[in-house]
């Protein structure tokens, strides 16, 4: 299967896609048994899982985030590391070190490398803007490259590698707020908001109780990878791609055809990344919809977590009470979703020409 970029078709790929399916219902049974709500941040997360995508997750304190990744790589059987971010760790912290070892053998001493905690497969970021510039490239490459280097010497991370970030939105004293160039790395930047009052109350009510729970792993490694595989081929047609280019380059202020409130809100766009994951994201979520092709809805779906980290809102819009998601919300509500009104759509004639 991974030789070929053949639609989903044959039985076998009909089998693996039931048993990604019947996968996404049980880990989402096991985790509500652990979390209340949150049903479209863990859709989200999983989504990036299956795209071999990494995420960034953004709520204040108290909304279990930590305890959602910890209790989602609970479900797979992968290794998991938990590294809290600190103004003090340093990049060997989290990549390993060299240390020097007698061997008793030859009587010599060599160097040996030990591995740090991105030797994993699912890692937890845990407050990743409050740990130094230096320390935050360290964990750049491991995402992009999936190496570190430690030296001269490269060393390669396993598969499947999965980084879950986390930050929080208040208490900037001190910290170190990240790059767009690394935000750019994470496919998904999810929002984890306030519960409604009757999951607050039952929160409470399981979190000061005796309760607990039964969580088994779902999903391994290797299947992990087939599904990887597998989503990337799932067909997005023409329209799709033509749909999702239109979201993204209408962002790029000073280009052809950009909306008149981009210009007036912008002062940054999205790069060629942001269509890239729009089209991979959409796909893992077709699948788990029990489709095999991508649908606009699945583009629409995703646009918010895949552009909301890849456009700067200015000043203007700052001023406004303008958030980069509302700038998202208004180009989805006014890009037309069906092929031929899209097509026909002059405004738009300037960002398919360019």
């Amino acid at each position: 299967m991974s030789e070929n970029n053949e639609p989903v078709t044959n039985s076998e790929d009909l089998a693996a896609v039931k048993s990604l399916q019947d996968a996404y219902s049980s880990i989402r049974s096991q985790l509500s048994q652990v979390i209340v709500g949150q049903d479209q941040v863990i859709e989200e997360l999983l989504i990036a899982l299956f795209s071999k995508g990494h995420c960034l997750l953004e709520g204040v304190p108290g909304l279990a985030k930590t305890l959602m990744i910890s209790t989602l790589a609970r479900t797979l059987s992968l290794d998991f590391s938990r590294i809290q971010f600190t103004p003090d760790l340093m990049p060997a912290d989290i990549t390993g070190t060299e240390v020097i070892q007698e061997n008793r053998d030859s009587g010599t001493r060599e160097f040996k490398f030990l591995k740090g905690p991105l030797f994993s497969n699912v890692i937890l970021a845990d407050e990743i803007n409050r740990t130094p510039p230096k320390t935050q490239a360290a964990l750049l490459e491991a995402m992009q490259e999936r190496q570190v280097t430690v030296g001269r010497v490269r060393h390669k991370l396993d598969n499947p590698f999965f980084v879950l970030a986390t930050q929080n939105p208040i208490e900037q004293e001190g910290t170190y707020p990240l790059p767009e160039a690394q935000q750019d790395r994470f496919m998904f930047k999810v929002y984890v908001r306030y519960p409604s009052f009757t999951e607050e109350m039952e929160i409470a009510r399981r979190t000061t109780g005796n309760s607990t729970d039964s969580i088994r792993p779902v999903l391994d490694g290797q299947q992990i990878l087939r599904l990887q595989e597998l989503v990337r081929r799932v067909p997005a047609s023409d329209h799709a791609l033509r749909y999702a280019l239109a979201l993204v380059r209408q962002t790029r202020i000073g280009e052809p055809g950009v909306p008149g409130f981009v210009s007036d809100w912008l002062s940054w766009g999205a790069g060629p990344r942001a269509v890239q994951n729009l089209i991979l994201g959409a796909k893992a979520r077709a699948l788990l919809k029990g489709r095999f092709h991508v649908q606009t809805d699945d583009i629409k779906a995703l646009a918010c977590p895949v552009l909301r980290h890849r456009i700067l809102v200015n000043f203007t819009a700052a001023s406004e009470r303008v958030s980069s998601d509302d700038v998202i919300n208004r180009l989805v509500r006014e890009t037309p979703d069906k092929e031929n009104d899209l097509l026909r759509d002059e405004r738009l004639k300037p960002i398919f020409a360019a």
